[in-house]
């Protein structure tokens, strides 16, 4: 008899790619569920960030993801589905690194990555026998023959027309700020190749007039992690006519064969951690591939094959004094990158650095609503939280203001079809937050308040 699954990917209350963002990209992880589930189970994705929620849906069995900010939406959806007498199983980062508190939501936590372990899920709730906790004890799971994204579960979401696809997962960097190296592992694992090329040869092009065609956002931590294996996927790809996006170090900048593949395959932007201008916080972060006095000729080598940056800062810092957000600021317009990705530091749960800044009693909430990176749930080494986030939100404000990005845009050599339709999503959600700032409602947490 066929079961129901429903999947929720329920959407945080505030930040910058919260629910008034204007980029509506697709959730690839509860899509990989749906294609690790049985054909006896008829599945339903559900996507606050595109769609409301019934809360009377009926189903057999809930699986619902939670990211940080995410976790208290998810936490209260588990609570209300159980109430009605539905088993509810959680994912995703946040209770994979902390299963015990999400048990006190729902029936079964799976920690970690989903393949080789949702399918016993499944088999298990068929028996009544669901297990609080399923995680793999022998390393991670391999990324070879996983089955495809079905897509088609998607097709009336009103998501923006890009289709997500991953080749490689993990990272040795382990950033003390960063979560990948605990969620996903000290090394890149990659994917076959054939399997790669077989699953865009399967996609289907959106349509539609103003479609930019072939668009795909290749969700790895680092897409030429492993050099020998971009050189023989890179030439591969130009066979799609591709326009993709994603992750990089900036070594890139110093393989020109990677570049000229990287353009010639398709590639238009590359959303590149710069971080820090400061030498000691690279050093203390454990950021070794970061050299802040290379960071302009870094730019313009990858400006010269046309490919676009999306440069991500993270404000707050040990090192930070109140001269951080100026140089950022004066950085993005130098070298005229097309889109600045600002953070205030955040200490999620399974990092480094959640556990240091708990070692120093620096932790001022656990409220996870408010890790969305545009909060001060810490306290600061060299600077005020007030200064902190009174810095964050005016580089948020000047780099996203007519102005900002007119001079950041004008003359560059990137895919303008793709950098200024972001530009304009940015600046909608950075005047909303800047707006919900001034008005008082971004209030920092109460230096008193402890974790729970």
């Amino acid at each position: 008899m066929t079961k129901r699954l429903l999947l929720i990917s329920p959407v945080a209350s505030t930040g910058l790619v919260a629910k008034d963002f204007n980029f509506r990209l697709p959730v690839l992880g509860v899509l990989k569920v749906a294609a690790l589930t049985p054909p006896n189970w008829h599945v339903t994705i559900l996507d606050e960030k595109v769609e409301s929620l019934d809360l009377d849906q009926g189903a057999d069995l809930v699986g619902i993801t939670a990211m940080t900010p995410t976790a208290p939406r998810a936490y209260g959806l588990a609570d209300h589905f159980r109430r009605r007498g539905l088993k509810v199983v959680m994912g995703g980062m946040h209770v994979s690194a902390l299963p015990e508190e999400a048990l006190e939501h729902c029936d079964s936590v799976v920690v970690g990555e989903a393949e080789g372990l949702w399918p016993r899920v499944l088999q298990d709730f068929e028996s009544q026998a669901l297990q609080h906790t399923y995680r793999h004890i022998n390393g991670f799971p391999s990324l070879e023959h996983l089955p495809t994204p079905n897509w088609e579960l998607y097709c009336d979401k009103r998501y923006l027309p890009v289709h997500f696809l991953e080749t490689t997962r993990g990272c040795p960097l382990d950033c003390e700020f960063c979560a990948v190296t605990t969620a996903f592992g000290g090394s890149y694992r990659n994917r076959p190749r054939e399997e790669v090329l077989a699953e865009l040869r399967n996609l289907r092009p959106f349509e539609g007039r103003f479609i930019l065609k072939n668009c795909v956002f290749f969700v790895d931590d680092n897409i030429i992690s492993n050099r020998g294996y971009a050189r023989e996927l890179l030439p591969r790809l130009a066979e799609f006519k591709l326009k993709w996006f994603s992750h990089a170090s900036m070594n890139i900048a110093r393989d020109p064969e990677i570049l000229q593949l990287c353009q010639r395959s398709g590639c238009v932007g590359l959303f590149i951690g710069f971080e820090t201008f400061s030498a000691e916080n690279l050093r203390a972060v454990g950021k070794r591939t970061n050299h802040p006095d290379e960071y302009v000729e870094v730019a313009r080598r990858i400006h010269d094959h046309g490919i676009g940056i999306d440069a991500s800062f993270v404000f707050g810092l040990d090192a930070d004094d109140e001269g951080v957000f100026d140089r950022a600021l004066e950085f993005v317009e130098r070298a005229k990158i097309e889109v600045c990705y600002y953070s205030v530091l955040t200490p999620y749960p399974g990092t480094r650095l959640s556990h240091r800044l708990e070692q120093e009693g620096r932790i001022l909430t656990r409220d996870w609503s408010l890790y969305d990176m545009s909060h001060v749930v810490y306290r600061p080494r060299s600077l005020t939280p007030d200064q902190l986030l009174a810095g964050y939100y005016r580089a948020l404000k000047e780099s996203f203001s007519w102005g900002g990005i007119l001079q950041r845009l004008w003359g560059t050599t990137a895919y303008k079809p793709f950098f200024y339709p972001m530009n304009l999503g940015f600046r909608h959600s950075a005047r909303a937050l800047c707006k919900a700032y001034h008005q008082g409602r971004m209030d920092l947490p109460h230096p008193k308040t402890t974790s729970n």
